[in-house]
């Protein structure tokens, strides 16, 4: 079985984010960028399916401006065997990411495609569905356990509710949730040993793909500062203030 995982560059989730003093973005100028950490237990999930020997192949998807190569050769150091990258400086969208996925999955025919649920900077949760959709084929999102057998896979998501599980054949888009797995730490050989895995380069233009955006960002602004705690001597200037001030009972 195939496996094809996509993986996103995103600013490092432990860097504060700064707006741009134009409200146009958020500002990455020399700021650390990492692979996103949803994406991270996606890679980490596909080669546990490969050291089981359900999974034969784990070929590693990303998408953006050339320096997306770092992100997926760290995910060739986690254990992907090759990489696949659309390279381009346009601004991609989840529905234009997903067409560039689609396009690279009628390439490498693969049997699981791996996603992370989320991307931490802009949240979307859009592609994987859109992917599936795209495909036509079946979707297991916020997955917290996977099985594959006989050509079928068992996933456990979690739900408002609780959690649900899902019987569902192969092929399958699955999204990951953080309570999947915990990926493994990087050591330095793999990481010199991923430098001389396969890494294959496309444009959307040589796949066929418009990535032109369908939506127009108009304002990107920090949230209001949070304001000082104040004390209040009684419960009854406490159930005052949070009717009359907060306005929350």
């Amino acid at each position: 079985m195939k496996v094809l995982v996509a993986v996103k560059r995103v600013v490092d989730y432990n860097v504060k984010v700064r707006v741009k003093s134009d409200g146009s973005g958020v500002d990455t100028a020399g700021v650390k960028m990492s692979m996103n950490p949803f994406d991270e237990i996606a890679v980490e999930e596909a080669v546990r399916l490969k050291e089981k020997g359900a999974a034969t192949e784990i070929v590693a998807f990303s998408a953006g401006v050339a320096a997306c190569q770092e992100t997926l050769r760290t995910a060739l150091a986690i254990g992907a065997d090759r990489g696949v990258l659309v390279q381009t400086d346009a601004e991609l969208q989840p529905l234009a990411v997903a067409k560039l996925l689609k396009a690279v999955i009628d390439k490498e025919q693969p049997q699981l495609v791996i996603l992370g649920k989320q991307a931490i900077d802009d949240d979307c949760n859009q592609t994987g569905q859109m992917l599936a959709a795209l495909l036509g084929w079946g979707q297991a999102t916020f997955a917290s356990k996977l099985e594959i057998d006989a050509g079928k896979a068992r996933v456990t998501r979690e739900v408002d509710g609780g959690l649900e599980t899902l019987g569902l054949a192969l092929p399958l888009v699955m999204t990951t949730d953080l309570r999947l797995n915990e990926p493994r730490y990087v050591t330095l050989p793999n990481i010199m040993k991923a430098k001389k895995k396969q890494l294959d380069t496309f444009t959307p233009e040589q796949l066929g793909v418009d990535v032109s955006p369908r939506l127009k960002t108009l304002k990107v602004a920090e949230p209001p500062k949070r304001g000082a705690g104040v004390k209040v001597p009684d419960v009854a200037a406490l159930v005052a203030k949070l009717k009359n001030e907060a306005k929350v009972i």
